[in-house]
């Protein structure tokens, strides 16, 4: 690859971000069916044509949004590969992450909504979401458990269910109240009454 096109390649894939940036924007504003490909497509500078480049179909452009912030959100969660209690302390380091990043968190909750309809664009993408990430306090639950930190009576399976419920209906608190609820301390204070160990 010539300098040239290794310019024209970087060039592309910041072009690319900055699509991804203003759609996670307008998306949140609009939700799917409101947002407008046009209006991406002005708001970053471009052609509907030059948008249509990068991303053929609205729906290639929504799933690229979404598969960005999982790979993002995925990569600073797994980092040092907590496990138990520890994974379980990152979950709520992940709502008090979210507490800057108004605009994510508005995208989620509303496409999160719309897309219960079995004909929204990220429906399988959402009942995936929540089926991993289910799984995933699953795991840091049992490996609690294994571990003596998690009290008596508390089934890893329906605590694993109420933390993500807890977690997403927190988001939806935060942005009605004008982003004062504390979603990291109400999380911390959830997940301490079910342990044994400090949180």
């Amino acid at each position: 690859m010539t300098a040239e096109e290794r310019r024209g390649y970087a060039k592309g894939r910041a072009k690319r971000r900055e699509i991804l940036d203003h759609a996670m924007a307008m998306f949140g504003e609009a939700g799917y069916r409101g947002a407008s490909l046009r209006t991406i497509a002005t708001r970053c500078g471009i052609s509907h044509p030059g948008l249509l480049h990068h991303f053929p179909t609205k729906e290639s452009l929504l799933l690229a949004v979404l598969e960005h912030r999982d790979e993002v959100d995925g990569e600073w969660m797994s980092l040092g590969s907590p496990t138990g209690v520890d994974r379980l302390r990152r979950m709520a380091d992940l709502a008090e992450l979210n507490a800057g990043r108004r605009g994510i968190v508005e995208l989620f909750s509303v496409l999160a909504a719309e897309a219960t309809a079995a004909d929204h664009p990220a429906h399988a993408y959402f009942v995936r979401r929540y089926r991993t990430s289910v799984e995933g306090a699953v795991l840091a639950y049992g490996q609690a458990h294994d571990a003596g930190a998690l009290r008596p009576g508390i089934a890893p399976e329906v605590a694993a269910q109420q933390l993500i419920a807890l977690m997403d209906g927190l988001q939806v608190q935060w942005l009605l109240s004008g982003c004062t609820t504390d979603m990291a301390g109400v999380l911390c204070a959830h997940v301490r009454a079910q342990l044994t160990v400090p949180f």
